[in-house]
C-alpha cells in the first residue's frame, strides 16, 4: 500500500488541475471539480483517491474499485464502476507517473537519509538491541528486543524491525517493515527503488515508487540480495520463506508462505507466487504472472506464463517436467 510514512505527501489537488497536468483525451466540461487526496492501487483506493487501469489482468479489481477517478483508456473504461470518473489517456503509465509525482515529488529517486545517527549514541533508546560497529540509525526507527544489527549497516528513518532478528553487516534497510525472527544476511539491500521507467517522446522517465517492503515472520534473506519496494502496492515476502544468496525480487512481487528460492533467481515486477513454492537456482520469472501453490520450478528455467497449483516445470520456456524429460530424451537420441 501507499505509505505516507516514508514519502512526504502533497495535496489535495482539484481533479481538473490534475487532468490538465497529464497527457489526456478527456472532455473536462462534464467533470465536476472534486478534490483528490492521493493515488492508489485499484484494490486499495478509497472514495477520495485516483487509481489507474492499464491491463485486463486487473479486471477483477477494477470492477470493484472504490476510487473516485481512474486513469485508463476508452477500451478499458467499461471495466470500471459507473460512478468512477474515467480519465482517458494516450499513455496511461506516463499519466500515472505525472500524477504520482504531484502527490509525492521526492519518490522517484532514492535520496540519502540525512537524519542518521550513530547507534553508539542511542544506547538508552535501544537498550535491548545489539549493534556492531558503525551502525547508522534514522529517526523514528523501531527495533525489537534481542535483535542484532551487524557492523556498517544502515537502518533508515521510519523502518520497523521486530524482535529476535539478525540483520547482517553492510545491510541497508529503508521503506520497510520487518517482522519478528527475520534473518537478513550480509550485503543485502531491502526497500530500495524498483526498476520503474516509462519511455515517452524519445526519453525515459522514472516511475515513482511509493510502496513498502514487508518481510513477514521467520523470513530469511540471503547475502547480497535486493528486495525492491513496491511502486504503489507493497512487495511482500511471506512467513517462513527462505531466499538464498544473490537473488533479485522486483517491485510489487508477492511471495507466499514457506517458499524456498535458490541462488541467483530473478523475479520480475508484480508477479504473485503462492505458498510452498520451490524455485531452483538461476531461474527467471517474468513480470505480472501468477505462480500457484506447491509449484516446483527447475533450475535455470525461464517462466513466461502463469503456472497452476501443484505443477512441476522446467526449461526455457518452462514446460511441465514430464514433457521436458521426454524432450530431453528425444534430443539425446538425436545427437548421440
Amino acid at each position: 500500500m501507499v505509505s505516507d510514512q516514508f514519502f512526504p505527501k502533497q495535496g489535495p489537488f482539484p481533479l481538473k488541475e490534475i487532468i490538465k497536468e497529464i497527457d489526456h483525451i478527456t472532455d473536462l466540461h462534464n467533470i465536476k471539480d472534486y478534490k483528490i487526496y492521493g493515488v492508489n492501487s485499484l484494490e486499495s483506493a478509497n472514495v477520495n483517491e485516483m487509481t489507474f487501469l492499464n491491463s485486463l489482468k486487473y479486471k477483477d479489481f477494477s470492477l470493484k474499485t472504490k476510487a473516485l477517478a481512474c486513469i485508463t483508456s476508452p477500451s478499458f473504461s467499461k471495466f470500471l464502476p459507473k460512478k468512477c470518473i474515467k480519465i482517458n489517456s494516450r499513455n496511461i503509465l506516463f499519466a500515472v507517473t505525472q500524477v504520482t509525482k504531484m502527490f509525492y515529488p521526492n519518490s522517484d529517486v532514492d535520496y540519502p537519509d540525512k537524519k542518521l545517527s550513530d547507534s553508539s549514541k542511542l544506547k538508552k533508546k535501544y537498550a535491548r538491541v545489539n549493534f556492531g560497529k558503525n551502525v547508522l540509525i534514522g529517526e523514528n526507527v523501531s527495533i525489537g528486543s534481542q535483535t542484532f544489527i551487524g557492523s556498517n549497516s544502515i537502518i533508515e528513518s521510519n523502518v520497523k524491525i521486530g524482535s529476535n532478528c539478525v540483520i547482517g553487516s553492510f545491510v541497508t534497510v529503508k521503506n520497510s517493515f520487518i517482522d519478528n525472527n527475520v534473518n537478513v544476511k550480509d550485503g543485502s539491500k531491502i526497500g530500495t527503488k524498483g526498476f520503474g521507467f516509462i519511455p515517452f517522446k524519445d526519453k525515459n522517465f522514472r516511475i515513482p515508487q511509493i510502496g513498502r517492503v514487508i518481510l513477514e515472520e521467520g523470513v530469511e534473506i540471503g547475502a547480497n540480495c535486493t528486495v525492491d519496494r513496491g511502486s504503489i502496492t507493497d512487495t511482500i515476502i511471506g512467513k517462513n520463506t527462505f531466499v538464498d544468496n544473490q537473488i533479485h525480487i522486483a517491485h510489487n512481487v508477492k511471495v507466499g508462505k514457506n517458499c524456498m528460492i535458490a541462488a541467483q533467481v530473478g523475479i520480475s515486477g508484480s508477479t504473485i507466487i503462492g505458498d510452498n513454492v520451490i524455485i531452483g537456482g538461476q531461474a527467471g520469472i517474468s513480470g505480472h504472472l501468477k505462480i500457484g501453490n506447491n509449484v516446483k520450478i527447475g533450475g535455470a528455467s525461464g517462466v513466461t506464463r502463469n503456472i497452476p497449483d501443484d505443477s512441476q516445470v522446467m526449461g526455457y520456456p518452462a514446460i511441465p517436467l514430464r514433457d521436458f524429460a521426454k524432450l530431453r530424451k528425444k534430443n539425446e537420441k538425436k545427437f548421440n
